[in-house]
């Protein structure tokens, strides 16, 4: 038995569920962060690269938690109805079942990576106890200097609310100061973001190559006498760690007065203090203080209570330092050229020669950002438009926007204010850019506009010129290093024309923008994409062969699965590739026959939607901003862009044909969710992701 099957094993069975018409999102989620946690065990994987994916899953579980939690809790708490509550009862008490396998496989795959790693000489040490006299000396030190300065001891005194002074993005120490008559409780928060949360411990002599890791909550606890004993008496005082969930509904205000922004500012701080759904404990954590924080920070009966291991927030883990050998971490891939903005100085030229296609991370986010700061001084350019859902830190992509204002060119920015757990980034961002005079619009009241365009006007031989950009990601450099997203860039004049009507429909909803082109929700998605399977299902019943194959993040949207299972029905041949929630189940023979799931987790995040569809030889190709999800086809601004050259088209074809053939990577998305590797039969493996990046080298060696 191989590690990958050996790995399907974790708990498969218990992830079937009761059969039904669709699968509850919330349970399909659970099964993608399964399949998270699958590659934390996967020995093919580097040690460091697995821990590192404990903490995707535990980042993952805390989003899980503010959200979909959240709204199963809501649900509960706002219905009147019997059936609703009972049915909404039923899921939560399921989720937490999948929630507790998932946490007990988590644990021990925590400690079987401790013992590899220090058997490659990497200790994480569990507590302070087996630190040497010299290194205590130096934690002392460290401690003063590093950590005490940004330390804040919560006193909860009976009078406040202690709920109100806690962070969700943060996690904290239960401290219990006792004398034998009085117990005096404190709460520390454990300051990650100021000081990092690992603590690497200078060698000792003796040890030869191993290198010490203790973790800050551990240094926090060593030190607890350093912080109280100025100010309390006590004759033993002990600390927990735990942490707080908050729902992450965002409650804006109706006051007519207000301006957006500082409603916005407003529905953010509200969000800081939104109730509780998740406490997360020391499962050795004494029964009163448990009880003592349930009370303290009004937890109720529809609460979430998870006693685990002393370890807390693990998503810290994404973080954790290489101490030991390079082989430790995944091998950097190297960049692949674009020929066609490389055979070029100005990426004007370069995209008037020729569409241009992308694939992040593959290639370089540069080519886009060197794009924009070519158009911030060019003298021919006279505008840019552009909408931001994300943007990095310290984003070259503003530094560019801010550089053409002051340049002259008119910038106009739509900026997403309600980019979920970006808000207050893009508040900020809002503001910075208004301050700078670029022309700030916010969307559509009740439309999330999530597309990824860009348009560069420029007057040449006398007439404006447009270039267009849309993509599958977000104008974001971090992310476009991890997510794999496709861009596209192109001077094709009705592309651009209705890429700008996207734009004036952003600013003018009552204006229909009138399109032959583009996907555009919510105006026409769900009818084109209807339309798109009804002629597949038409050649089908007219004998000819029919198929088409589509990726997106999440599956979702009931009356699209309806019609996938009838187009499956019909004989069409689909293929889908799911990274996250998948809500379709197959029913028929037909059904199953027809319809093929897979599911790829990786190094990479899958982030790039794509549609093809077969249209009896000459196929139809797309990417699209869009999940099949009801609010990205309904309730968003979103656009899928046809992709016409044909080099570029047998490019994303032949992309999604190797990663359907992928037999390391891809796990079989079934009704039962089981999370199976797809089997490997004769030939040679196939793990796509590597298998992309060997193809585009040798496709981009050649001109596009």
């Amino acid at each position: 038995m191989n590690d990958q099957q050996m790995a399907t094993q974790v708990d498969d069975a218990d992830f079937s569920v009761q059969k039904s018409i669709e699968m509850p999102r919330e349970i399909s989620w659970l099964s993608f962060n399964h399949r998270v946690l699958q590659e934390a065990e996967d020995k093919s994987n580097p040690l460091i690269e697995r821990m590192r994916f404990l903490g995707i899953f535990s980042s993952n579980m805390d989003e899980f938690f503010r959200v979909r939690v959240a709204d199963v809790r809501r649900q509960m708490l706002l219905t009147n109805y019997t059936d609703s509550i009972d049915q909404s009862e039923h899921l939560l008490s399921e989720i937490h079942s999948k929630i507790n396998q998932l946490g007990k496989r988590f644990d021990q795959i925590y400690k079987v990576l401790r013992k590899d790693l220090l058997k490659k000489n990497i200790e994480v040490l569990p507590n302070t106890d087996s630190m040497s006299e010299s290194q205590i000396i130096w934690l002392k030190n460290y401690y003063r200097t590093n950590i005490r300065p940004f330390l804040s001891p919560i006193i909860a005194h009976e009078e406040m609310d202690l709920q109100l002074s806690l962070n969700d993005n943060d996690f904290y120490l239960a401290v219990s100061m006792n004398t034998g008559t009085k117990t005096t409780q404190a709460v520390v928060e454990v300051p990650t973001s100021d000081t990092g949360r690992f603590v690497v411990l200078p060698k000792e002599k003796n040890q030869g190559r191993l290198r010490q890791i203790l973790l800050l909550e551990d240094a926090i606890k060593f030190s607890l006498d350093d912080i109280f004993k100025t100010a309390f008496e006590y004759e033993s005082i002990t600390a927990h760690s735990f942490k707080m969930t908050r729902d992450a509904e965002l409650n804006l205000s109706d006051e007519i007065d207000e301006s957006l922004l500082d409603k916005m500012s407003s529905g953010i701080h509200k969000r800081l203090t939104a109730e509780p759904v998740r406490l997360v404990y020391d499962k050795e954590m004494p029964e009163d203080m448990v009880k003592f924080l349930k009370r303290r920070l009004h937890f109720t009966s529809f609460d979430s209570f998870i006693p685990s291991g002393a370890t807390r927030n693990f998503r810290d883990f994404i973080g954790m330092p290489n101490v030991g050998l390079a082989s430790l971490e995944f091998t950097s891939l190297a960049s692949v050229p674009s020929s066609s903005f490389d055979s070029y100085d100005s990426a004007f030229e370069a995209i008037s020669a020729k569409d241009i296609l992308l694939y992040y991370p593959y290639h370089s986010f540069d080519y886009f950002t060197e794009w924009l700061r070519q158009a911030s001084f060019d003298p021919k350019v006279t505008a840019i438009y552009i909408n931001l859902y994300r943007v990095a830190k310290n984003s070259k992509v503003i530094g560019a926007l801010a550089d053409a204002t002051r340049n002259g060119k008119k910038v106009s920015v739509v900026v997403e204010l309600h980019a979920r757990f970006d808000e207050k980034n893009n508040v900020d961002l809002a503001r910075q850019l208004q301050t700078l005079g670029a022309r700030v619009e916010f969307g559509i009241p009740s439309l999330k506009v999530h597309s990824k365009l860009c348009v560069i006007e420029r007057k040449e031989k006398g007439r404006i010129k447009r270039y267009a950009h849309t993509g599958t990601g977000n104008f974001h450099e971090k992310n476009a290093r991890i997510y794999t997203d496709y861009s596209l860039f192109t001077d094709h004049p009705k592309i651009t024309r209705e890429v700008m009507e996207v734009f004036e429909f952003i600013k003018y909803s009552y204006r229909q923008p009138k399109l032959k082109h583009l996907i555009l929700s919510p105006v026409n998605s769900r009818q084109r994409i209807n339309q798109l399977i009804d002629h597949e299902i038409a050649l089908a019943e007219a004998g000819r062969k029919a198929g088409f194959k589509i990726k997106v993040n999440n599956l979702v949207d009931a009356q699209i699965n309806e019609k996938l299972c009838a187009a499956a029905e019909a004989g069409v041949e689909i293929k889908l590739i799911v990274r996250g929630m998948c809500a379709l189940k197959t029913h028929t023979p037909q059904q199953q026959k027809n319809i093929q799931i897979t599911s790829i987790i990786d190094r990479f995040l899958e982030h790039a939607r794509v549609m093809i569809f077969g249209n009896d030889g000459d196929p139809k190709v797309f990417i699209t901003s869009a999940d099949l999800m009801t609010r990205n086809i309904d309730f968003r601004v979103e656009v899928g862009i046809p992709i016409y050259d044909v080099d570029l088209k047998q490019q994303i074809i032949d992309v999604f044909d190797i990663q359907l053939k992928d037999n390391v990577k891809a796990r079989v998305v079934d009704n039962e969710q089981k999370n199976a590797y797809v089997k490997r039969r004769s030939g040679r493996n196939i793990r796509s992701q590597i298998s992309i990046h060997n193809y585009l080298m040798k496709v981009n060696s050649l001109p596009q």
